[in-house]
């Protein structure tokens, strides 16, 4: 069975019976005879996927299909048009008007039950990357969670760590990936006492042992996946405090030693946080964050990354200014 129901789309009762006879066994089936019929089933009942005949009454198969695809709601749902009109043009008018598939009656069971499983899998596949999307968001977040107001830190910071990534010579997948880990790095914070994280004045010595326990946390708790895109978090998470001349932590890496996925969150981490408002500091000017980034340049950070975020600096007061207006929203 699916996760949802096959709604079936012909206004001629043998060609219902034919899919009913061809599907009805594995799947669960809607009827519909007309284009109304099959708009109102699909509100109410939001089928996994249609096969909609062309030649329906009170409007075609492609006026329906156009109908779904402008509403938001029903626009990823997929339609295979199934029709006796073999002419090319007519299949091309069907993918034109949103169609995924295009099968020309009389039907072939086989070809029905083939078409219909694939779709449905990439149905299932693609539910299940927006749920592990919305996993990293939920993780993103949990890092956070007990700490100071951050408003959209963690979602500006990534942007700037996939651009400079790019500048770097990342290839674009790549730097898509360093976006989508990029917001868990603090993940650890969740195992960080409160009034630790909210402490208003400055952190002791033993404080701050504390503290910089979050990378060690964050890492075991995103390595435990085996999943690439985690792998890399856990690597950020751990390394994100390394500095380039070995005064970082946890365990004081030196240069190359560090992974630069961790090196280019931490200048993206360090120009945000400057430059954002938190409810013990004011926003620091551009250019000042950009001198003391600057300064930094083979003490914290690498000189060659220092070099190619200065390059971009156009582009990334653009990101800056577009999440900002987000922000104020």
């Amino acid at each position: 069975m699916t996760a949802g129901p096959i709604l079936v789309v012909d206004d001629q009762p043998q060609n219902l019976a034919a899919m009913r006879q061809v599907l009805g066994d594995d799947y669960r089936l809607l009827f519909a005879r007309n284009g109304a019929e099959a708009l109102a089933v699909t509100a109410k009942l939001r089928p996994a996927l249609i096969l909609l005949d062309i030649q329906i009454p009170d409007m075609d198969g492609y006026a329906v299909c156009r109908r779904l695809k402008a509403d938001p709601t029903t626009e990823s749902i997929p339609v295979i048009f199934v029709t006796g009109l073999a002419d090319t043009g007519n299949e091309a008018e069907g993918f034109e008007a949103g169609g995924v598939d295009y099968i020309v009656k009389p039907i072939s069971a086989p070809i029905v039950r083939a078409r219909v499983r694939s779709h449905l899998s990439l149905v299932q596949s693609s539910r299940l990357q927006r749920s592990y999307q919305d996993a990293l968001s939920m993780l993103g977040c949990a890092g956070h969670y007990n700490d100071t107001d951050t408003g959209v830190h963690i979602w500006r910071m990534a942007s700037y760590a996939c651009e400079l990534a790019s500048a770097c010579g990342w290839e674009s997948a790549s730097c898509q990936q360093l976006e989508q880990a990029a917001p868990m790095h603090d993940m650890g914070k969740i195992g960080i006492p409160g009034a630790i994280l909210r402490k208003p004045g400055k952190l002791t010595a033993e404080d701050w042992t504390v503290m910089k326990t979050h990378s060690q946390i964050g890492h075991d708790i995103l390595r435990m996946s085996n999943a690439p895109l985690l792998q890399l978090a856990a690597e950020i998470a751990l390394r994100h405090h390394e500095r380039w001349d070995g005064s970082g932590y946890p365990d004081g890496l030196v240069a190359e030693a560090i992974p630069e996925s961790a090196h280019i969150v931490a200048v993206a981490d360090v120009f945000d946080a400057r430059t954002m408002q938190r409810p013990y500091k004011e926003a620091w000017p551009v250019e000042t964050a950009l001198a003391v980034i600057h300064e930094s340049s083979g003490s914290h950070f690498e000189p060659r990354l220092i070099e190619c975020f200065a390059d971009i600096l156009p582009r990334l007061l653009e990101v800056k200014a577009t999440w900002d207006a987000r922000e104020k929203k």
